[in-house]
């Protein structure tokens, strides 16, 4: 990949768009896995090619359940990216991870059981590496970042994925609390799952909107609260993206921690039993590897 970097942002709750971008438009991008949750809204930001899109759709449209993470991942492949950001909203099993941190997590556990998670499938299997499944370096990056900027920033942690639309029974909550858990969310898998099939960086930024329910305040924290915490981080978030973009241009090479290869030995079915119509899906997923 010899490419200049192209960063992707994914925005989570409470962030639909990045203000102050150059040379923007709105642009659908066409994905054989379906349809994308909006436009991708393109633009520079320092000369640096970014490429952002509202994980829920503007408005908040779609469910984490009914997300199509697949056409997602794919279609920012399509548009050129080569880096991803995202930004997600959570909860906190930590005292000290109070609302308004900023957790750059460096694991997940998957919980969730409703979703399409791999690209991959009978015509065309591959198993990835996944045992570090975000990129170390986008979260040095976003680490300095946020901390320049005095955003409070807890560096590392595990991000429980579960299903949802609803939150966590205070029994599940309190087990995953004392699985080790910092934050817990709907949407980062099998996001980082994908991405990483694709080949990818992907790095999590948790931004943390209340204590979940293992909490004895719990009960006490208002609608109108958590609203404020959210469109707070969202500003935060806005000018983390900022900070970090024009950091970001100066790759020029494959990443250091090998996102860019992942599937190099990921390709199991024999090249004489490879379905034609799945090879045809994923010409922009694998085609660096598929074409050799």
């Amino acid at each position: 990949m010899s490419a200049d970097p192209i960063i992707g942002i994914i925005g989570g709750s409470g962030l639909y768009d990045i203000d102050g971008l150059a040379h923007i438009r709105w642009e659908r991008v066409e994905s054989p896995f379906g349809q994308t949750s909006d436009e991708f809204l393109f633009g520079q930001l320092d000369g640096q090619q970014l490429v952002f899109l509202p994980r829920h759709g503007r408005g908040h449209k779609i469910p984490p359940s009914e997300l199509n993470y697949r056409a997602n991942i794919d279609a920012l492949k399509r548009a050129g990216v080569t880096e991803i950001i995202s930004l997600s909203a959570c909860g906190s099993f930590k005292e000290e991870l109070d609302p308004g941190t900023f957790v750059i997590v460096d694991q997940f556990i998957d919980r969730t059981f409703a979703r399409r998670k791999s690209f991959f499938g009978t015509g065309m299997v591959a198993h990835v590496g996944f045992g570090h499944p975000v990129c170390s370096r986008l979260g040095n990056v976003l680490e300095e970042g946020a901390r320049d900027l005095g955003i409070k920033t807890v560096r590392g942690g595990t991000y429980l994925a579960m299903e949802g639309p609803q939150f966590s029974t205070r029994a599940e909550s309190l087990l995953y609390k004392d699985w080790g858990c910092d934050v817990i969310g709907m949407t980062n898998m099998p996001e980082a799952k994908l991405a990483r099939e694709a080949e990818m960086c992907y790095a999590t930024v948790a931004m943390v909107t209340d204590f979940d329910c293992w909490h004895p305040d719990h009960e006490h924290v208002t609608v109108d609260a958590i609203i404020k915490v959210l469109l707070g981080n969202a500003d935060n978030a806005t000018s983390l993206v900022k900070e970090v973009a024009p950091k970001l241009s100066g790759r020029s090479k494959e990443c250091s921690d090998g996102c860019h290869h992942a599937l190099d030995n990921a390709l199991i079915t024999a090249p004489d039993a490879r379905d034609p119509d799945v090879l045809a899906k994923l010409d922009a997923v694998a085609g660096r590897v598929l074409n050799t």
